[in-house]
C-alpha cells in the first residue's frame, strides 16, 4: 500500500473505532494512520496480509525499521499502536492471537547523567556574590554546599528543618545535626539516611543560620504547636519553606554569575557529587550508601562517567594516544 493508494479496509474500520468509541485526538489517530500504513507495507513486501502476519513478521519489521535508522523509543511507539490495532482484530475474531504481544522496541542507551568538572564544580562552591542582600547570598550558598558536598535530592534539601522534632520524623522531613555534623534526610521510598557534613557544608550551614532570623516567625527549636514552615531550614523572604522551583531557579542564577557556561540545576550537583566521590574512592558501595539507591545498578551509571573521565585523561596525556592519533593523520 502507498499513500496513493487507497488504506486497507481493516484499517479504516480500526481508525473508525479509534475515532468514535475511543474518542482519540486527531492527533493521535494522524499518528495510528501513519504507523497502520506503514504496518501494511511491511506486510504487503513480506506477501503477507494484515491478518496473516505473526510474530516473527514483526521482529523482522522492528529489524528493518531500526536499521533503517529510526530510534528504539520511535520505533516503541509504533508497536504500541500495532498492539492495539490487533487487540482490537482479536476482539472481532479476525485473529486467535496478537503478534506483537511480547515483541519489545530496541533498548534505548541511557543517556550519561550531567555532571561539572571538578573544578567547575568548586568555582561554583567558592563563588560569593558581593551582594546588597547577604541573607540571600549566605542561603544559596548554603544550599550549594548541601547539595554538592551531600548529594542531596532537591526534595530532601527542601525537606529540611533546623532541628530535629516528632513532627518532621511523622511528615517525612529532614534535618541537620550541627553538633553531630550530620544532615539526615528521608528519600525516596521513606528511607531515612544519614550523611556527613564537611567543613565548608559547616561553616556555610553555621553563617547562614545566624542570619535566618532576620525573617519574623522563624524559629531554631520545635516546640508544641510550631509550624513547618517556622521550622524550614530554607525559607524564603515571606517565611515559607522554598519550593523546588525556587532553588531550580536561584542555582540557575548563581551558577551563571559564578561564569559557568552551562546553567546548573540541583540534580546535576549530586550527579557532581557521586562521580567526584567515586572518582576518588573508587567505593561503589559507599556511594550507593551516600546517595540512597536502593539498588547498585542504579549507582553503576557513574562508573561510566568515571571511565569517561580517565578516557580523557589518556588521551590528553599518554604519549601512546597522541601517537596513534598522529600515525592516523599521516596514513590518510
Amino acid at each position: 500500500m502507498t499513500a496513493l493508494e487507497p488504506p486497507d479496509p481493516l484499517v479504516v474500520r480500526y481508525l473508525a473505532h479509534a475515532r468514535f468509541e475511543k474518542r482519540l485526538a486527531d492527533r493521535t489517530l494522524a499518528l495510528y494512520t501513519l504507523d497502520l500504513q506503514k504496518l501494511a507495507d511491511l506486510a504487503q513486501a513480506a506477501g503477507v496480509g494484515l491478518v496473516q502476519v505473526h510474530s516473527a513478521h514483526i521482529r523482522r519489521f522492528v529489524a528493518q525499521m531500526h536499521s533503517a535508522g529510526r530510534s528504539g523509543r520511535g520505533i516503541a511507539l509504533i508497536l504500541s499502536g500495532w498492539r492495539g490495532f490487533y487487540a482490537w482484530l482479536g476482539r472481532e475474531g479476525l485473529v486467535t492471537s496478537n503478534p506483537v504481544q511480547g515483541v519489545r522496541a530496541p533498548r534505548v542507551a541511557k543517556p550519561l547523567p550531567k555532571a561539572l568538572g571538578v573544578d567547575d564544580a568548586m568555582q561554583l562552591a567558592d563563588h560569593s556574590e558581593a551582594s546588597d542582600d547577604p541573607w540571600l547570598e549566605a542561603r544559596d550558598a548554603a544550599m550549594v554546599e548541601l547539595l554538592y558536598g551531600c548529594g542531596l535530592r532537591v526534595g530532601e534539601l527542601t525537606g529540611l528543618d533546623v532541628v530535629a522534632s516528632d513532627a518532621a520524623a511523622q511528615q517525612g522531613r529532614g534535618w541537620i545535626d550541627l553538633q553531630a555534623a550530620e544532615v539526615m534526610v528521608q528519600g525516596k521510598g521513606g528511607k531515612r539516611r544519614s550523611l556527613p557534613l564537611g567543613a565548608s557544608a559547616l561553616a556555610a550551614l553555621g553563617h547562614w543560620l545566624s542570619l535566618r532570623q532576620q525573617v519574623p516567625g522563624m524559629l531554631l527549636q520545635a516546640a508544641p504547636g510550631v509550624s513547618a514552615q517556622a521550622l524550614a531550614l530554607f525559607p524564603g523572604r515571606r517565611g515559607t519553606r522554598l519550593t523546588a522551583q525556587s532553588v531550580w531557579q536561584r542555582l540557575q542564577r548563581r551558577s551563571q554569575l559564578a561564569g559557568l557556561a552551562t546553567p546548573v540545576h540541583p540534580h546535576m550537583l549530586r550527579h557532581s557529587f557521586a562521580s567526584h566521590v567515586l572518582q576518588s574512592s573508587s567505593d561503589l558501595r559507599a556511594v550507593q550508601e551516600l546517595l540512597g539507591h536502593a539498588n547498585i545498578t542504579t549507582t553503576q551509571v557513574y562508573t561510566r562517567l568515571d571511565f569517561q573521565h580517565l578516557a580523557k585523561a589518556y588521551d590528553a596525556a599518554h604519549p601512546r594516544a597522541k601517537r596513534q592519533a598522529t600515525g592516523d593523520a599521516d596514513k590518510s
